[in-house]
This record gives C-alpha cells, sequence and structure tokens, in this order.
C-alpha cells in the first residue's frame, strides 16, 4: 500500500494537516519511534507531540488492516463470479470493518443453515416469489415443490421463510438498522444464577441488574463481566424485542410496490419475526458485547497507563547509599545496604517481634551498619509490620541527615522471582531480592518498576480481564515514553531497562552491557557504534536518549543529539568560547540568538530545544522527592474512628474513585463523588498516583476489611 493513500484520511480523522500525517508515516516506515519522532524531528511533524504520533500511527495500522481485508474480501467474491460494479463500489466506499463485513455477509462460506438446506431442497424459487409478495396464494404456489424431502405445504413454507429469513439476517441495511436501535436503546441486564446466590455475594450488586448500556460506566461492565465469566451472572444486551421487529417490517413490508399481497406479506412477516429473534438478535448482541467491552476495555487501560506513567515518572531519591528493609514478623526482616549505584554491599536478617533481647540487638546492628556504611537513607516496605519498623526506626535516635521513607512493596515479590532478579542476584533467595528492589525503588522507581510486568503493580482495574495484547501494547508504549523522556544512564544501566529505549529492544540491550563489561564504561555516545549489531538506524534512534556522566564531549550528558553537536560547536565558536563553557556559564548561553541558525533541515523548534537543553544538560523531569510520614496515631484499622483526619499517598486512581493509603496496610476508598467539593466526572481531573492527601475517615468496616474517605471540606 501507497502511504500516501492514507493522509488525507487520517488528518480528517485526527484533525491533523495531511503533511504533518505524511511525514509522520514516512517516519514511521522508515523505522523511527514515537519518542524519537517526537523529540528530534519536530520540523518534519510541525510539532506533533507523543500522544499524536502514536494515534497516526495506531490509525494507519488500522486502515492497512482494513483496506488488506477489503481486498481479501473483493477477490473472494470476483472469485464466486458475483461481484457486481454496484457491489465493488459499495466495498470500495466502506470504511468501517462492520461495514465490510456486513457487505460480505452473503457471499461468505457457510456452514449448513436451516436457509442452505431449503436451497438444496429446491426451495429458493419459492421463497423469492413470497419475498417479492406479488404470490396470492403461498400455499397452492408451494404445492410446485413438494418432493420426498418436501412431503407437506407445512414444510415447503417453513423452507421458504427459513431462506427469507437468512436473508434479512444478511442484508447490510437491516443490520444497520438493527445496529442503530442498539447503539440508542440496548439495555443490559445481569441476574444471578440460580443457586449461586452466596458464593457469588461480592457480586450482589448486580443480581438484578439493568441499565442503558449507552450509560454504563466501563467499571461497572467489566465487573459484570467478570461476574459472568466466573459463572455467578447471567448477562444479556438487547432493545426492545416488538420495537425491533416493528423497524424490520417497516424495511420489507411498507413502501415500495403497491401491489404486495397479504397472503405473501403475512409469510414475510413470520420470516422476519425468526429472522431476528433466532439470527440477528445474537449475532448483533455478540457485536455489541464484543463493542462495549472492547469500549470498556480502552478506558480501563486508559487509566491504567496514566497510573502507570504517574508511578513511572515518581519522584526518585537519586545516587545515594540505602539501607533497605523489607519487614516481616516471624521471618524477620531482611535488611540490605546498597551503594550509590544500586550494587548489594550486605544483607542481614534483623528480628523486632520476637523478644526484646533480639529488638535490642536489632537497633544496634542498624545503628551500626548506619555508621559503618554511610547510610544516606532508609528504606521501609509497607507491608506487613511496615509500620511498627518504621516507628522502631524512627525511635533508633539516628542522625537527622538519614531520611526514612516508607515505600510500596507492591510487585516486588514478582520481581524478586523472576527471571530477571535471578541473574542479577543468582546466590540470594527471593527475600534479600526483594528488599533490594524496595531500596533500589526508592533510588530510581523507574529503573526498578520496569523489571516488573506492569500488570503486577496494582495501578489499574480489572487489568485481568481486559484485551491483553491491547493492555500490553498500551503499557509498553507508556514504559518507552517514560524511559526516554527521563534518558537512561549509559554505564549503570541495566539491560532490562536499555530495551525499552528507542531503537534498542531485547538483543541490543544485552549486547550493549556485554560490550560495557568486556571494554569498560563508555567513554561517549560514538563508542555506541562499536557494539555488535549497533548499525546506524538504531544509532540514530538511541544516542540522544543515553547519558555518559563525564563523557569525552560535554554533550554526552545531554538530550541534545549528536546529529547536531556540530551545531552547538558552532554556537560555541560564534561567541569564542567552548562547548563546556557554553554550558557552565548562563550570561554567554543568553547571547545565542536561535534564529541566525535555521536552515532546511534545522528549525526554530528544535533549536530552542537545544538551548534549553544547554540550561539544564542531562536534567530530570521528575519532581524531588520529600520525605513523607504517616500518622503515629494509626498502625491498623482497629486504630480508625469516624472523623478523623489523616495524610495519605494514593496507591491507585479508578474511574470511581482513588485509593489511597493511611499507613494501615488496608488502603482507604476515595469515591469520586468524595474528592472534591464541586463535581468531578473523572477522578483524574483531582488526582493522580503516589500524590499526597489530606481525607478524612467516614466510614470503617472491619467485617470486609473496608475504609471509606472523603477529601471534601478539609
Amino acid at each position: 500500500m501507497n502511504p500516501t493513500t492514507y493522509d488525507g484520511r487520517i488528518a480528517g480523522l485526527l484533525n491533523l494537516q495531511p503533511r504533518q500525517v505524511a511525514n509522520t508515516i514516512e517516519l514511521l516506515d522508515g523505522g523511527a519511534t514515537v519518542p524519537f519522532i517526537s523529540r528530534y524531528r519536530k520540523e518534519a511533524t510541525n510539532g506533533l507531540d507523543e500522544v499524536q504520533i502514536t494515534a497516526i500511527r495506531d490509525t494507519y495500522a488500522r486502515l492497512q488492516e482494513l483496506d488488506k481485508r477489503r481486498e481479501a474480501i473483493l477477490k473472494s467474491i470476483r472469485e464466486q463470479g458475483k461481484l457486481t460494479p454496484e457491489l465493488q463500489k459499495k466495498i470500495e466506499a466502506a470504511d468501517s470493518m462492520t461495514e465490510l463485513e456486513d457487505l460480505y455477509l452473503p457471499y461468505k462460506q457457510k456452514r449448513k443453515t436451516r436457509a442452505t438446506i431449503a436451497i438444496e431442497r429446491g426451495l429458493e424459487p419459492l421463497a423469492n416469489v413470497i419475498f417479492a409478495q406479488t404470490e396470492a396464494n403461498p400455499e397452492r404456489a408451494a404445492q410446485r415443490f413438494l418432493t420426498d424431502l418436501v412431503p407437506t405445504i407445512a414444510d415447503a413454507l417453513q423452507g421458504a421463510r427459513d431462506i427469507m429469513a437468512e436473508r434479512v439476517s444478511e442484508d447490510a441495511d437491516a443490520r444497520q438498522r438493527i445496529r442503530n436501535l442498539f447503539e440508542r436503546e440496548a439495555i443490559v441486564k445481569s441476574v444471578v444464577k440460580k443457586g449461586k446466590e452466596e458464593d457469588g455475594i461480592k457480586f450482589k450488586d448486580y443480581y438484578d441488574f439493568a441499565e442503558a448500556l449507552r450509560r454504563v460506566p466501563s467499571h461497572r461492565l467489566l465487573a459484570i463481566r467478570r461476574g459472568e465469566a466466573e459463572g455467578f451472572l447471567s448477562v444479556s444486551i438487547s432493545p426492545d424485542e416488538e420495537a425491533a421487529i416493528e423497524r424490520l417490517d417497516r424495511q420489507f413490508l411498507t413502501g415500495g410496490p403497491t401491489h404486495r399481497l397479504p397472503a405473501s406479506k403475512d409469510q414475510v412477516a413470520l420470516a422476519i419475526r425468526d429472522s431476528y429473534k433466532r439470527l440477528l438478535k445474537p449475532s448483533i448482541e455478540t457485536e455489541f458485547d464484543n463493542k462495549s467491552k472492547a469500549k470498556a476495555d480502552l478506558e480501563a487501560i486508559k487509566i491504567f497507563a496514566d497510573n502507570l506513567r504517574q508511578l513511572l515518572l515518581s519522584p526518585p531519591l537519586g545516587q545515594k547509599r540505602v539501607l533497605a528493609i523489607d519487614p516481616g514478623y516471624r521471618t524477620g526482616c531482611k535488611t540490605v545496604v546498597i551503594d550509590a549505584q544500586g550494587n548489594l554491599l550486605t544483607d542481614t536478617l534483623l528480628h523486632l517481634f520476637l523478644s526484646e533481647g533480639q529488638k535490642q540487638q536489632a537497633a544496634e546492628n542498624v545503628r551500626r551498619l548506619v555508621k559503618q556504611h554511610q547510610i544516606e537513607a532508609i528504606a521501609i516496605g509497607n507491608g506487613t509490620g511496615g509500620r511498627e519498623t518504621e516507628s522502631f526506626v524512627r525511635g533508633l535516635g539516628l542522625d537527622a541527615s538519614v531520611a526514612i521513607f516508607v515505600v510500596s512493596e507492591q510487585g516486588a515479590s514478582v520481581y524478586s522471582a523472576s527471571d530477571v532478579a535471578r541473574e542479577e542476584f543468582p546466590n540470594k533467595d527471593v527475600t534479600v531480592r526483594g528488599a533490594i528492589s524496595i531500596g533500589r525503588r526508592l533510588m530510581d522507581p523507574l529503573a526498578e518498576l520496569v523489571k516488573i510486568d506492569p500488570k503486577s503493580i496494582g495501578v489499574g482495574q480489572y487489568q485481568h480481564d481486559v484485551e491483553q495484547n491491547a493492555l500490553k501494547s498500551s503499557l509498553d508504549d507508556v514504559v518507552m515514553s517514560c524511559v526516554n523522556s527521563v534518558g537512561v544512564a549509559l554505564n549503570t544501566a541495566s539491560a532490562h531497562l536499555l530495551r525499552y529505549v528507542s531503537g534498542l529492544g531485547p538483543q541490543l540491550a544485552q549486547n550493549i552491557v556485554q560490550f560495557r563489561a568486556e571494554n569498560g564504561p563508555f567513554k561517549s555516545r560514538d563508542q555506541l557504534k562499536k557494539v555488535p549489531r549497533l548499525g546506524p538506524k538504531a544509532y540514530e534512534q538511541c544516542a540522544g536518549f543515553l547519558r555518559i556522566d563525564g563523557g569525552k564531549h560535554p554533550l554526552d550528558n545531554s538530550a541534545v543529539h549528536p546529529e547536531r553537536y556540530e551545531l552547538v560547536e558552532r554556537m560555541a565558536s560564534d561567541l569564542n568560547t567552548t562547548v563546556a563553557d557554553l554550558i557552565r556559564k548562563p550570561d554567554l548561553r543568553k547571547q545565542i540568538r536561535p534564529e541566525r541558525y535555521v536552515s532546511t533541515t534545522v528549525g526554530l523548534p528544535t533549536l530552542r530545544d537545544i538551548v534549553a537543553e544547554l540550561d539544564k544538560p542531562g536534567r530530570d523531569p521528575r519532581e524531588q522527592l520529600s520525605v513523607f510520614s504517616f500518622d503515629e496515631r494509626v498502625k491498623t484499622m482497629n486504630d480508625l474512628h469516624e472523623g478523623m483526619v489523616l495524610d495519605g499517598v494514593v496507591t491507585n486512581v479508578t474511574a470511581f474513585g482513588a485509593f489511597v493509603d493511611i499507613g494501615v496496610k488496608q488502603d482507604g476508598l476515595v469515591h469520586v463523588s468524595q474528592l472534591a467539593n464541586q463535581f468531578v466526572k473523572d477522578p483524574r481531573e483531582v488526582v493522580k498516583v503516589y500524590q499526597k492527601v489530606r481525607v478524612r475517615v467516614t466510614e470503617v468496616d472491619l467485617a470486609r476489611k473496608r475504609i471509606a474517605l472523603t477529601m471534601k471540606n478539609i
């Protein structure tokens, strides 16, 4: 397919300029990634951002798939000798897969149906004359078609109705009429299956439920579908049956020729009713089941992706020496010391909860480790025993310069049992690996969390129920976007982090790590060209996102692409200085006039990016990490009471509200109606993952382990 045939179509769909779309498609077809195009090809796209470029990429792929299917359908009908100019025109004009499949339906190879059996028995001419409604006496006409296989008039008429019913169900206009009715008036209903009332109690809200399909929120629909999948609910989607049949009657029984005869019309009416109930309704219901599920999936995936982005871009501590503790009551607290580069220095076990003597020994060990390794921060997992461990550490009288943080353990156990963890620490057990992960995710959440399957991080809703390929694709986009927006330290990054850098992938990432191990740290970006199998295209795509602290060229630790080094050197030369001084001295940078360097390949958008990067080379776009501590009055749900005002951290945002960690292990829920004094439609308008919030307890349900919170009037 010629990409230029898509420019106008995509531009119209996405409200963009055809030239923007054409250039973006050309770059994508040439192997460029979304982050690279967004960051380094602004002139070509006229400043499109990652969201717009991703939309072009996905729409382009969808239209290509649509055209591929169109060609297959045309070929199939042509080979059957049934492709008329009118039909070809309709197929070529179809702009959705649904419309294409409707047009193809009458020509599809079918399994044996009641209609095909009737046709085999010679009843199609009878069906034709009755369907035309010109036969005054269908019973008399049916007599001519009696055979051994069609012994009675009733059998002949039934066969004719079967043919007509299938014809109605395959009529593109009829399908669209019913589809429109479903769109406007379909009701989704769910009822509990007999005998499942007790086992399915978590779905009690949906035991006798009905709501207009177009109004059902995504989270509610996914909950209903989960109840159906688990065998507790029966679910249906349909509009009023008589309203649907009445629309079909209007199409096939009224209007058109005035000489339609009542006796034939009665037979057609019977066929229409049968067609809707037996063929059309189940088919369109399945379509809307899939369509509504896909829409709910899309919304759930969008929420998950937004939350994941916020989590991955949460503030890092940076390169500090960290003591990390994975709390535990009976088995003790796994404790590790990590250097500023994230390397494990030592590990030990602390017992805080078995005896006072062991607790005192643990206190001495922590003080010793802090002093011996000049610890700058302590990371404590927020799982079982986390609050008690935090209180213990805070009570040790450590130097005030040692910051203490409670860190989410979500996904740490998944990492500790993974192949990645085994490769990194083959001689350590899962508990030690878990403690290391807790410490590292304090230092750099992005670098550590990319090692974990995003679905295991727990910042979405119904992530195991949505279409998994779509979820993976969306989350991979988010991870790649975050990794490249922050940049990656070439000499310390793991292979798992490097694989998300634009233009790399698992194999090249591993080759970089291997090259680094054999040849020592990279001294310049140019050295990347020596990495096995890392060719010119991969170098172009990845180089600008990789950082070298203390590299041979001052710009190696910046987001300035090597293809623009010569341009920056010219800027420095014009000011009679060096690139290093240009970076170091603000007064020199102020003298740069970007418009002087505009050319046919470099425009003001890129030049302004370069000047901004010179101000803060290699700057981290993430916010600064701040110390946070929970209220010392509460450590378990039993310590809570209604009206208590507490500080908390948002751990997850869903379509129906936000979950907040208030330090009692069980997160509380701030329903969307309780997020702000004014009406809020989408919780993401108010809060984001890892945001610090102040909440008031409105209800504590110990039996069901539920905490209701509000952010109103606080």
